[in-house]
């Protein structure tokens, strides 16, 4: 009888250790919220100052008065709108094929039974862990000697090949839906088709923003693939802003580029707050079921 309450007593955390804990929890939150943050601000804060503000020494963190002809500055560039154009078009364009090929995918693996299924998707999931830059070269001489460079169709055929991660995300969301809502389906004489895009589809909008906003950040941000697919004229804008503004002499003129470089993110940053509950929902319902 004794030995039970002394071994909920040994058990039991102490009170200095459980506040320890959390102090420790909440320190460790704020070092990594700094970390990522610090970059934003100190942005921030480049775009607000004149160049002599930039590269004087030592640094001045605050500007003397905020510098906001920088933003106005960016729209001297008349091209700057032709360019995010061209990085809307060409990132909703990719994103969306991407998220109806790889749902589909994801889906027949997911609830398709036919031969060789899981080793296939053990391919897929292989395929996963290749390096994006092991596969420039070969695509691009590729793409080369089909004459789609300088055009949107390697975008357009990524899409449609879909994505091996987003495959896998599909498959792991799927999975986790109720296998009676594909039964009383097909009693009714539903094709796995009609399965797919009247009863998975619509309950799968956690997964399918998740898929649309990750592969629209990768294609906005994307540097290095349209340097190499593109020209000048229908380039991307993170292209253009290394090279678009200077003064008579040459020299890049520093704050008008982060000035640039912070609207350019506000799309990003705006997508993300508006659905960033599906997104929360969607990483973590697709690990519910393997």
């Amino acid at each position: 009888m004794t030995a039970e309450p002394m071994t909920v007593a040994l058990r039991r955390t102490p009170r200095w250790r459980k506040i320890f804990n959390t102090v420790l929890s909440y320190v460790l939150l704020l070092a990594i919220a700094v970390f990522v943050l610090l970059p934003i601000v100190w942005g921030l804060d480049i775009s607000l100052k004149q160049e002599g503000e930039y590269s004087a020494n030592p640094i001045k963190w605050l500007p003397r008065v905020p510098h906001w002809i920088n933003y106005v500055h960016v729209f001297t560039y008349q091209a700057f709108l032709k360019h995010a154009r061209n990085s809307v078009v060409l990132s909703v364009v990719f994103s969306a094929l991407t998220v109806i090929t790889s749902s589909m995918s994801g889906f027949a693996f997911s609830r398709i039974p036919v031969p060789g299924r899981e080793k296939l998707f053990r391919v897929v999931i292989a395929l996963i862990i290749i390096p994006y830059l092991v596969t420039v070269i070969p695509q691009f001489m590729l793409f080369s000697r089909l004459k789609l460079t300088n055009t949107y169709w390697p975008w357009v055929l990524w899409g449609l090949s879909a994505s091996p991660f987003h495959i896998f995300l599909f498959r792991q969301f799927f999975s986790a839906i109720p296998r009676e809502l594909e039964d009383a389906a097909e009693v009714d004489g539903a094709s796995p088709f009609r399965i797919f895009w009247q009863i998975f589809l619509p309950n799968a909008k956690p997964a399918l923003a998740t898929s649309f906003i990750l592969n629209f950040i990768w294609v906005w941000g994307d540097y290095l693939t349209p340097i190499l697919y593109l020209n000048d004229r229908i380039t991307t804008l993170a292209v253009k802003l290394q090279s678009a503004y200077s003064d008579p002499h040459g020299n890049t003129l520093v704050t008008v580029v982060i000035a640039a470089s912070v609207l350019y993110t506000l799309p990003l940053i705006v997508m993300f707050f508006l659905a960033q509950k599906h997104i929360l929902q969607g990483v973590v319902t697709s690990g519910l079921k393997g």
